[in-house]
């Protein structure tokens, strides 16, 4: 089995715990609130804005034998540069505040999962990255697209306020083929452990973050 495959299999009941968030269940029955909506993209913002501070530091501790990786890296921060102004964008087109998204502190879960990455790569294995990869894109495919026409029909707001979700769905689909590609090349289980164990964790961490959401009051009581 490659190794793809088998970090979805290790990973699948972290990821099913996310998926489990009553914010999804409140989505597909139609109760979720333009509140929720900023307030998920705030938090969009203060990790995606960290990425390519990640991928950088991810590049620049690779060890020799992962030197076929910067490649890949290089590429993805090219790729991500200025995402996280799209996301400023959409909370403008919401009537949110921007500004004082952008000068506030993430939620505790957002921090903790950025933290987290950044030390996993620093101190234990910089391939540890790609476990967070998995999580953010992989979640984004499932959910990305359907939920933005889901939230767009029921709070009426402009095609201005999804252009984070709309392109990462699109976006991350080839994304994850790459992705793909990459970790059937990981050999070494170190390197898959790291990328299994960060997975692991940034699972939990990104499930609180859409378990803090804030929900309507219908959906709390039912």
């Amino acid at each position: 089995m490659n190794f793809h495959q088998t970090l979805l299999e290790r990973t699948a009941r972290e990821r099913e715990e996310l998926l489990a968030a009553p914010i999804f269940h409140d989505l597909f029955e139609g109760r979720i609130s333009r509140e929720a909506y900023v307030a998920f993209l705030g938090e969009a913002y203060h990790h995606v804005r960290q990425t390519v501070p990640l991928l950088m530091a991810c590049g620049a501790r690779l060890p020799d034998r992962l030197d076929w990786l910067r490649g890949a890296v290089a590429e993805y921060i090219d790729e991500e540069i200025g995402h996280e102004k799209w996301i400023l964008d959409d909370i403008r087109a919401c009537g949110g505040d921007a500004v004082r998204v952008r000068d506030t502190l993430p939620a505790l879960p957002t921090d903790l999962m950025v933290r987290y990455v950044r030390d996993r790569i620093a101190h234990d294995n910089p391939v540890s990255f790609f476990g967070m990869v998995l999580v953010l894109e992989g979640t984004s495919i499932a959910l990305a697209s359907e939920a933005a026409d889901r939230i767009q029909r029921q709070l009426d707001l402009p095609d201005a306020a999804f252009s984070y979700l709309r392109s990462h769905g699109s976006l991350d689909v080839e994304h994850i083929e790459v992705f793909k590609g990459l970790m059937d090349q990981l050999e070494n289980p170190d390197d898959q452990r790291a990328v299994v164990d960060t997975a692991r964790v940034v699972y939990r961490l990104y499930g609180d973050l859409f378990r803090s959401l804030p929900r309507v009051r219908e959906a709390v009581t039912s």
